[in-house]
């Protein structure tokens, strides 16, 4: 595999001075979550992907989930205090938070936005997301991550 190159989600850890180990899937061709967790070895309950959506009052907010699962509206739309949520467009995710979609990271998006993750999350000692850009994870402790940016754990998922 690739020598990972820092993305900015690694610089703004290690400014933070956060522990995190990276790692490059770039030459792999794997495409969905699952595969890239299982390329890496990881267990795909621990590696999280960073979903964007926008609620009825047009406020977006940043969920994160495991890999394997899907994002659970209803559920989300309650955790924020919305009456409905949907996702966002995905011609709207670059503009909006800096990063593409597959290479989104909840840590350095152009302004921040209210943050969740999956209450699972809270069972590992580590869990691992985008790095930034396609190709490239990090993982890390939730305490950690929220070091870097607010994520407040909540039930998300179908």
């Amino acid at each position: 595999m690739a020598k990972p190159e820092k993305t900015n989600v690694m610089r703004t850890l290690d400014r933070l001075k956060i522990a995190y180990r990276d790692y490059c899937y770039v030459d792999s061709g794997v495409v969905s979550g699952i595969d890239v967790a299982n390329v890496l070895g990881q267990d795909p309950a621990k590696t999280f992907k960073t979903l964007v959506a926008v609620g009825k009052s047009k406020t977006n907010y940043v969920f994160m989930i495991p890999v394997a699962e899907e994002l659970d509206l209803k559920k989300a739309a309650a955790a924020v205090g919305e009456k409905a949520m949907e996702m966002l467009k995905a011609k709207d995710l670059l503009p909006l938070t800096g990063y593409v979609h597959g290479g989104c990271s909840p840590i350095g998006m152009k302004k921040p936005f209210r943050t969740l993750i999956h209450q699972t999350a809270q069972n590992f000692e580590t869990i691992m997301f985008s790095a930034g850009k396609i190709g490239y994870q990090v993982e890390c402790s939730l305490t950690d991550l929220q070091k870097a940016v607010k994520v407040e754990p909540a039930d998300l998922i179908v």
